[in-house]
């Protein structure tokens, strides 16, 4: 896999995170710089999540966000990281995404996820049920697949202008589960190791070795989304990343907060428990200088087969965070 890694696809995911001092209009604003810029470096595409009552973090409305990265870009494809399948009729997301497909003919990406983004409260309130949707992750996939189907393979009930759109759909996950799922449907798989990497490794070799073709694919395509903080220095590097740090622990002890500054050190923050439950989250981390980010890929790729890297990375300065994007593709495309 080293050998590859000069000509493997790289990929932004975003979460469009209000910083601390901003509000959404600004992070919508950061979003649509970071899509332009990673176009013309030549990033393959730009995914963006769904999330939910949750103050930080602005994609509630993904379809919305998707339309409004096309609009300001010219040939990346653009995406969901995925759309949280629970939480909608598959009905609704094949009419969405099928008017997205028709005014942006061959950029569109579904991808998909079984869990709400959310807490039970809010998921309840988002499909008026206390019924367990999740349960139905596959069945409402494979709805949704055929919703997407030429007309000649629809029911009575057609989800236009979905119909005959065929948008590749991705089964995303952090689990064996989704793994096995992603392999028995014969669909590319990518797996959230950004911020669950317990299952990495043995989910990508469930999917590699269960997987059946299909129609939508001859064979395995593996996608894995890691952290990724590049810098001129590892120390710049290990300052930045004090705001992915700061993000995680606000997960751990259950806080609301904005994306926070970087700081000199974390340490007064977390207890030795938090602190150990913050490193295992960010365990793949891609962090340091290009030097540094070359060894660190490399490893990844001994550790892991993949055919495409997709880079989340949680830097408050935009700037910093540019620039980011710009050394790991350089860094990448001049390995070995």
């Amino acid at each position: 896999m080293t050998r590859q890694l000069r000509g493997i696809p790289l990929s932004v995911l975003d979460l469009v995170n209000v910083l601390e001092g901003e509000g959404a209009q600004e992070a919508f604003q950061h979003m649509v710089k970071l899509a332009q810029y990673t176009e013309q470096l030549g990033y393959h595409r730009y995914w963006l999540t769904e999330h939910h009552n949750n103050p930080r973090v602005v994609s509630s409305a993904t379809p919305i966000l998707i339309k409004h990265v096309l609009e300001h870009t010219d040939s990346m494809r653009v995406g969901s990281g995925g759309v949280m399948l629970p939480n909608h009729s598959p009905l609704t997301v094949a009419e969405q995404f099928g008017t997205l497909a028709t005014l942006y003919p061959n950029r569109i990406d579904l991808g998909l996820g079984r869990a709400p983004g959310t807490d039970r409260a809010t998921a309840i309130a988002l499909r008026r049920t206390v019924e367990e949707r999740a349960e139905t992750f596959a069945d409402d996939l494979m709805e949704l697949q055929q919703y997407l189907q030429p007309l000649e393979k629809q029911s009575s009930v057609r989800a236009y202008p979905g119909v005959g759109t065929e948008i590749p759909i991705y089964v995303l996950g952090s689990s064996l589960w989704s793994a096995h799922l992603a392999a028995e449907l014969g669909l590319p798989y990518a797996f959230a190791a950004h911020f669950a990497p317990t299952y990495l490794t043995q989910a990508m070799q469930t999917y590699r070795s269960e997987f059946r073709p299909s129609k939508f694919l001859s064979s395995p395509y593996a996608m894995v989304c890691v952290n990724v903080v590049a810098a001129e220095s590892d120390e710049e590097a290990r300052f930045l990343f004090t705001t992915t740090e700061q993000l995680f622990l606000q997960i751990i002890q259950g806080r609301e907060g904005l994306t926070p500054r970087p700081v000199t050190s974390v340490e007064d923050q977390w207890t030795a428990f938090e602190k150990q439950s913050v490193k295992s989250m960010a365990y793949y981390t891609i962090k340091g200088s290009p030097r540094t980010v070359q060894s660190q890929l490399k490893y990844l790729a001994s550790e892991v087969e993949f055919d495409e890297l997709i880079a989340v990375s949680h830097i408050y300065d935009q700037q910093a965070r540019r620039q980011s994007y710009r050394l790991f593709y350089e860094t990448v495309r001049q390995m070995d």
